[in-house]
């Protein structure tokens, strides 16, 4: 079964950000670990970013007219893009917000995600590893 795991804006430019926050893992290596860790869990991830808001509506269309399952880091569009959690919501198979970081220990504005509300669950805090929890979640949430 297909996933389609959305990365919002920067994330594709993870070997320059703060490590203490991102870890140290570029953006081509986690995207290998996603497709890697989605194979072993039986999924096939179409794996894509874009710091554009209006490309990551466009997919989140593409999944809600192919009922296609989604995972999606928005990234700093988590905490204002109602334009995103609109075409979140549109989504009628399982979609799983994830983060890298934590947001609840960072910065007060980040505590916020309009997001969550349209999502089946947020996972966050575990690095690299949000996505691979997020794939357990959508096994079971599928099964």
């Amino acid at each position: 079964m297909k996933v389609l795991v959305l990365n919002g804006p920067n994330l594709g430019r993870l070997d320059i950000r703060d490590s203490s926050i991102y870890g140290d893992m570029t953006y081509p290596a986690l995207v290998a670990h996603i497709e890697n860790a989605a194979k072993t869990h039986g999924f096939e991830a179409d794996v894509r970013q874009s710091n554009d808001e209006a490309e990551i509506i466009g997919w989140l269309h593409e999944a809600a007219d192919t009922k296609t399952p989604v995972i999606i880091n928005p990234a700093a569009f988590t905490h204002y893009s109602y334009a995103i959690r609109d075409a979140a919501e549109l989504v009628k198979a399982p979609l799983i917000e994830v983060h890298l970081s934590n947001p609840l220990s960072r910065e007060e504005f980040r505590h916020t995600s309009v997001i969550s509300g349209v999502a089946n669950g947020t996972i966050g805090g575990f690095g690299p590893n949000s996505y691979v929890l997020a794939l357990i979640a959508l096994k079971a949430l599928i099964s």
